[in-house]
């Protein structure tokens, strides 16, 4: 079989850069998205400039079902998943009631159950194996509410305490699980939620300090981490400041 990383949400932002640090070192590459043409292009950049095997699987994770079918074409593939990069996810930005319904359901599906399939999918290999890594992609969303972004705001609280207790559960077994917790990151998130007039994303950084600080969490099996010093003084201020104070804010930022 052939050791590798999955990387999901590969074919734009955070995702894309993931894949060419880690190509840069060596490692051999699934990448996953819904958008095959972009997989293709970025695989065949990757193969020519690094010299590693990428492979590609097209899938739409927030379908019913999506992460089962996929772990059936890595096995089909007689494919070893080494580290999981679960970096799949969306946000919207709008008051819940007047978001459409299914599009937020489709957001839960993708940032928190596929997210979970995958790792219960992957994690007894790695046990039985006593190797391997899962980074789980969460955001500073997840320390708060987030009014304008209650769906998200909670995926997010979920991918980080989630991961917290997979940590606990697996580090004493060979097994590395950390969670990545961006700020306002300048990629097509913002573009897709709808974000990118809002005086958060006005503050947004580049992805690839957020990547290598994910990626050195996980090498040293870090809990988590939240990327950058300015967010990090957000993420502790939330836990000072009152709960009203923070959603008041939050509010504020992202109108």
């Amino acid at each position: 079989m052939t050791n590798l990383c999955m990387i999901t949400g590969a074919s734009a932002g955070l995702g894309v850069e993931f894949a060419r640090q880690l190509a840069a070192q060596g490692q051999n590459l699934l990448l996953v998205a819904r958008r095959a043409e972009r997989l293709e292009a970025l695989a065949a950049e990757l193969a020519a400039k690094q010299g590693v095997q990428v492979l590609i699987e097209a899938a739409d994770l927030s379908e019913p079902g999506a992460a089962a079918k996929l772990m059936q074409a890595v096995a089909r593939r007689g494919l070893t998943v080494e580290t999981l990069i679960n970096n799949a996810g969306f946000g919207l930005k709008g008051e819940f009631a007047a978001l459409d319904g299914q599009r937020q359901s489709e957001m839960i599906a993708l940032n928190c159950t596929a997210l979970t399939e995958l790792c219960h999918a992957v994690l007894p290999g790695m046990i039985a194996r006593k190797s391997g890594g899962i980074l789980n992609v969460a955001s500073t969303a997840a320390f708060q509410a987030g009014p304008l972004m209650a769906v998200y705001y909670a995926t997010k609280a979920y991918v980080l305490s989630f991961s917290e207790a997979l940590h606990d559960e697996v580090k004493a077994q060979g097994v590395r699980v950390s969670c990545l917790c961006p700020g306002a990151t300048a990629t097509e998130f913002a573009t897709v939620a709808g974000m990118t007039q809002t005086a958060l994303f006005k503050l947004a950084v580049g992805p690839e300090k957020v990547v290598a600080d994910g990626l050195a969490a996980l090498k040293r099996n870090q809990a988590f981490i939240v990327s950058g010093f300015q967010n990090r003084l957000f993420a502790f201020g939330t836990r000072l400041g009152p709960r009203a104070l923070n959603r008041w804010i939050a509010h504020r930022l992202q109108a």
